[in-house]
């Protein structure tokens, strides 16, 4: 739905399991007022839990919401489903700045769909993501292996994604996403880094 964003700017956040992606949403998203960023919850076919603010739904509900259009992007993953929903659409009417917990699978399909789509990728050293994985204790020692072996980076390739590191100090990586998100366009302070 090219033409729905006017001056409304997507910021995704993206990156493999454990690199903090929710954490760092949820450090900006206390620092922001509403006016200034907006945050979409994603809907994931997963039970709620600690550490990740989603909308649950089960895999029937959620393949009846996506043919119905509740999504403006949808994915599956890990055996899951993920969606954000589609007043992103009217959001970016509005011109406002909305950041949402993507996934590099469909950053494609976002691009061609958002064209001022603005790709920030969080990385992490990887003993850091498997430390975390461990922590948050939300699947099997299998199945983080798993999802270890699959945080490679993906080969995606997107000029002007923004790459941030966040192995170390939340607040150090926390403000460099607030400094993004609150810049005018993202433009002044945006890395050429290609996300691979």
């Amino acid at each position: 739905m090219k033409g729905a964003e006017r001056n409304g700017r997507l910021v995704m956040i993206v990156g493999p399991s454990g690199a903090g992606k929710d954490s760092l949403i949820d450090y900006a998203r206390e620092r922001l007022s509403d006016d200034q960023v907006h945050f979409v919850r994603r809907t994931v076919t997963r039970p709620p839990s600690p550490g990740e603010d989603h909308n649950p739904m089960t895999a029937d509900d959620f393949k009846v919401a996506a043919l119905h259009g509740a999504f403006a992007l949808h994915w599956g993953a890990h055996g899951l489903y993920y969606g954000l929903p589609v007043t992103i659409d009217d959001l970016l009417r509005d011109n406002k700045v909305v950041v949402a917990n993507g996934s590099r699978l469909i950053l494609p399909a976002a691009n061609s769909r958002y064209p001022r789509l603005q790709i920030v990728s969080v990385r992490a050293d990887p003993k850091v993501l498997a430390a975390r994985l461990k922590a948050r204790g939300r699947e099997t020692s299998k199945a983080q292996e798993a999802r270890l072996a699959r945080s490679a980076p993906a080969a995606v390739d997107i000029e002007g994604t923004f790459v941030i590191e966040n192995s170390g100090d939340l607040s150090v990586a926390g403000n460099r996403l607030i400094d993004l998100l609150v810049s005018r366009s993202g433009e002044t302070i945006r890395s050429q880094t290609p996300l691979r």
